[in-house]
């Protein structure tokens, strides 16, 4: 079990215990799985940031009290070679080919979640949508966001922001691997 997959899952707990919540009363004012929870609160399982988005807002908190490991004084600066990537998992089980590593974690007075991401060729991360909007910007490479009914080839250069409430997703496009940049806003 890693350090991060325990933090995560030890915070909502303590959270979810503040507000004298049950697993069962998180499940349905987030609309994901008790089982999923306790998988999350016991270390067992990191959450999407779909699923960590619609949990921090069950509990009433920002998203990133849940991803910070430690506090940092401003400015905030991440070295490429301390980037740590991240699979990420959708809807409780893992995606191949989709990470993201986190860019602001230390920023406790932040008001969006920064992140790079790795789309390997062959990604078919599935639909999921959350309150507040998502920028995109490709650094290398193609990837293909579908957007509810939409399908959007990006390349190298090219940026996309959208209302992350339309259920949405980055892929590989045409069998390329991409990296991007990504900003979530999520109002509280």
């Amino acid at each position: 079990m890693a350090e991060l997959e325990m933090k995560v899952g030890e915070r909502i707990r303590t959270y979810r215990g503040r507000l004298d919540m049950s697993v069962e009363a998180l499940a349905e004012a987030s609309g994901i799985g008790a089982k999923v929870i306790e998988a999350i609160e016991g270390g067992e399982a990191y959450p999407a940031l779909g699923v960590l988005v619609r949990l921090s807002r069950a509990l009433g908190q920002r998203l990133g009290t849940f991803m910070d490991d430690q506090q940092a004084a401003d400015p905030v600066v991440v070295r490429a070679e301390d980037r740590t990537a991240r699979a990420a998992p959708h809807k409780g089980a893992s995606t191949e080919g989709l990470r993201y590593s986190p860019l602001g974690r230390g920023k406790s007075d932040r008001h969006m979640e920064p992140f790079f991401i790795n789309v390997d060729p062959g990604c078919g991360a599935p639909l999921s949508s959350h309150e507040g909007e998502e920028f995109l910007f490709v650094l290398s490479g193609e990837a293909l966001l579908v957007y509810g009914n939409e399908e959007h080839a990006l390349r190298a250069g090219d940026s996309v922001y959208y209302n992350s409430l339309v259920p949405h997703a980055v892929r590989s496009h045409d069998g390329q691997p991409a990296t991007l940049v990504a900003s979530v806003f999520m109002p509280l």
